[in-house]
């Protein structure tokens, strides 16, 4: 791991101005994924800022009905709020597919959001990699791809983003609040939080480099039932190949989106009309635009049954 200055910051704009004023910084709260990144060399921030102690650990409720989770919320404390598992029990249970308990007890709500990709070209710097190093090229493509993605790619990078819980925060319709060293405030919806590789991977998101996510909130809950089926090679402590988070509502129709087959949560409203007509159809449309290598085709399949399962299970 590379030197690098540390400080501990007590107020949201001292975390920002911290950001602004140290180019390439880094915040850190759990550091369940940057510490990894770092003892590879993968990442070599200069300075890192700890936001640990700003108060950015609290649950409450909108004025629209809805949610508002801190960003510094822990993943194992936002699965267990009883609200949380009767009003939105699909992120409750993403929330519990990912990681181990270990590592649920550290991770954040910004931090799962904003965690970086696991393609293992990506962690291994003695291979090349577009993300790592723009224009070092992709071994992926023609090489080990089973786990990667199938929609959305580039001939730069296909790379799949790895959250669950970003994949249940999309199909809920989550917003990201961020602030910015300028002191300005944004809301960002979670559809276009993340940045598609096309010729840069290497950027992942539209944040700002001084900008901080302070947190997400989710709209009033629409009922239903709330599944999130998880298809990975090992029970536990394992990335989705595909996932499912799908609310379904009494009349069939309802939301969608998947995990573990693009950059982002994969989700199109425009195609959940077709849920009632089942899960071939709804499949069949969400991927039109696939673009599989030989290896990991059978996500395609995988989606189509995923869905079914989720759909059999909410008529159950």
């Amino acid at each position: 791991m590379k030197s690098f200055t540390y400080e501990r910051v007590t107020s949201l704009q001292q975390a920002v101005n911290g950001a602004a004023d140290n180019p390439g910084a880094r915040f850190i709260a759990g550091g369940t994924n940057l510490l990894d990144l770092m003892k590879l060399e993968i990442e070599a921030p200069q300075h890192l800022i700890d936001v640990n102690g700003l108060a950015l650990d609290k649950i409450t409720a909108t004025e629209d009905g809805g949610l508002r989770i801190g960003a510094m919320v822990r993943n194992t404390d936002l699965a267990a709020v009883p609200l949380v598992r009767r009003d939105y029990a699909v992120l409750s249970k993403a929330l519990l597919a990912g990681a181990s308990g270990q590592l649920r007890n550290k991770a954040t709500t910004a931090g799962n959001l904003l965690q970086r990709t696991r393609c293992p070209y990506f962690y291994d710097t003695h291979q090349p990699c577009n993300k790592r190093r723009p224009g070092a090229g992709c071994p992926a493509i023609g090489g080990a791809s089973r786990q990667h993605a199938i929609i959305g790619i580039s001939d730069a990078c296909i790379a799949s983003h790895p959250s669950d819980m970003a994949v249940a925060m999309r199909v809920l319709g989550a917003k990201v609040e961020t602030l910015n060293a300028d002191g300005q405030v944004r809301t960002i919806d979670i559809a276009d939080l993340y940045s598609a590789p096309g010729d840069t991977p290497h950027i992942e998101n539209i944040l700002g480099a001084a900008e901080l996510i302070t947190a997400v909130t989710l709209p009033k809950p629409v009922g239903g039932k709330h599944i999130y089926y998880k298809v990975r090679d090992r029970a536990s402590y394992a990335f989705a190949l595909v996932s499912v988070a799908a609310i379904v509502l009494p009349d069939q129709t309802g939301q969608l989106a998947l995990g573990g087959v693009a950059y982002k949560p994969w989700r199109s409203e425009e195609d959940e009309a077709y849920l009632p007509d089942g899960a071939k159809a709804v499949a069949a449309h969400l991927l039109a635009d696939a673009n599989p290598t030989t290896q990991n085709a059978f996500k395609i399949k995988l989606a189509e049954r995923t869905i079914g399962l989720a759909l059999s299970s909410a008529s159950s």
